[in-house]
């Protein structure tokens, strides 16, 4: 039965991270783009302070512990599964985890730091042109590694079916 729930929560998990950062992708940014500098920072600046709360925590730091779990709790049941797992594991813990980590928080740190009120608007312009096409460009590596994971997991319950009944 753990076997299970864990694999549920690590599903879960992943598929929303894999929707939260495609719906960004293909609306939040393309809208932001749209915005002049003062308001594109301004808004960048409060949907990075707003999205840290548990619920975006409960799926994007949940896939990373969940996903490994579930490929140990599957290594001596299921073969199978457990490749699935381990592939998923490896995709979302570099390709999402690593990549927001290593490329996107510092972006977002550096960001928060800007004093927008006090910025000229040459500053503002410069400071984003800095800040969006790198942020833009790993966000797009980690969407397509969410993407990536939640079709992993989509193929192996298509493809697999759970050798042990608890």
């Amino acid at each position: 039965m753990i076997v299970n729930i864990v694999l549920f929560l690590a599903t879960m998990a992943a598929m929303l991270a894999a929707g939260l950062f495609y719906a960004y992708a293909v609306s939040v940014n393309p809208g932001l783009g749209r915005l002049p500098d003062a308001a594109y920072l301004a808004a960048m600046q409060n949907i990075n302070r707003v999205i840290l709360n548990p619920l975006f925590f409960m799926s994007f730091m949940g896939a990373v512990f969940l996903l490994p779990a579930s490929t140990y709790l599957q290594y001596s049941r299921n073969t199978v599964r457990f490749w699935w797992l381990l592939a998923a594991s490896v995709v979302y813990v570099v390709g999402v985890f690593g990549v927001t980590v290593a490329g996107n928080v510092p972006l977002n740190n550096s960001l928060d730091a800007v004093n927008l009120d006090g910025a000229s608007a040459e500053q503002l312009s410069s400071f984003r042109a800095t800040f969006e096409k790198p942020w833009n460009a790993l966000n797009t590596v980690r969407t397509l590694a969410a993407v990536i994971t939640a079709a992993i997991l989509a193929g192996m319950f298509i493809f697999t079916k759970d050798t042990q009944a608890d």
